[in-house]
């Protein structure tokens, strides 16, 4: 699969916004819990070869580490995998770290027992060019495993809310939610695997006293809300932004006023590749 000189400066534009910001703040933050989630559903075991595609700062890395796993985790993002070297450090354990564009995976066919992927892949611009890397280098009767934010949760929410003031996507580019419904993730993989997990839950997030808190947070430290408030300030319309993202956020409070409380949806689906 060749790498277009456009494609390459869509993924170094990709790679600059997941760097700006703080993004394993926000993990320590409140994403924690789902790394976890999506190993103990794709059921890692010791020895089992596993690819974490789009793995950040290892949240789901590191607690398939702890399960004796053999553990690649890749990621277009250096400053992120560089984080997760720290962590795995702190924690005694070994892994892979492997700089990878998730379209264009530098690994051998069938070579992964798990692939699996915690709200990675599904921002990688091209989701069936994603999906086809996903299915290519697991094994056949190997697990594949994704666990994503729904189009109709609260960040599916958040991102139809930043749209107006981000910069249009490129051509081909596709919504990450997509990938946290159902039919979407049918249609990405086919007859290639077999679904055996298609779940819903959420991740409530408790972290912040007030709704404005977790707006503030989302402008400080989420690439893809830095990246639209650049273009919105290009336009004169951050003040615009910021108001929004604090409505958005006063609407998703399901605490009080004093006392946030939030909840995020998501979908984990695990699968036999065929």
């Amino acid at each position: 699969m060749s790498v277009t000189t456009s494609d390459s400066e869509l993924k170094a534009r990709h790679r600059k916004m997941w760097a700006s910001g703080d993004y394993p703040r926000m993990v320590e933050t409140f994403l924690l819990p789902l790394g976890p989630r999506l190993v103990e559903a794709c059921d890692v075991r010791a020895g089992q070869r596993v690819l974490d595609v789009a793995a950040g700062t290892g949240n789901a890395s590191l607690p398939a580490a702890e399960r004796g796993a053999r553990v690649t985790a890749s990621d277009l993002t250096p400053e992120l995998l560089a984080e997760g070297r720290r962590r795995a450090e702190a924690a005694g354990l070994e892994l892979e770290w492997t700089e990878a564009d998730a379209e264009h995976l530098p690994f051998e066919d069938g070579s992964y027992d798990v692939v699996m992927s915690s709200i990675g892949v599904m921002f990688a611009p091209h989701h069936q060019e994603a999906a086809d890397q996903l299915v290519r280098v697991c094994r056949p009767g190997g697990t594949i495993g994704l666990l994503c934010w729904t189009p109709e949760g609260m960040i599916g929410a958040l991102f139809r809310t930043m749209k107006p003031f981000a910069p249009p996507p490129p051509p081909g580019a596709q919504p990450p939610p997509l990938w946290g419904g159902e039919d979407h993730v049918h249609e990405l993989f086919g007859n290639r695997v077999e679904w055996r997990t298609l779940t819903r839950d959420v991740l409530e997030v408790t972290a912040f006293a007030h709704p404005q808190d977790y707006a503030r947070h989302f402008t400080a430290y989420y690439g893809p809300t830095i990246a639209a408030r650049a273009n919105a300030a290009r336009e004169g319309r951050e003040a615009e932004l910021d108001e929004a993202l604090e409505r958005f956020c006063e609407e998703w409070n399901r605490g009080t006023a004093d006392a946030a409380r939030f909840e995020k949806e998501y979908l984990v689906a695990v699968g036999t590749r065929r």
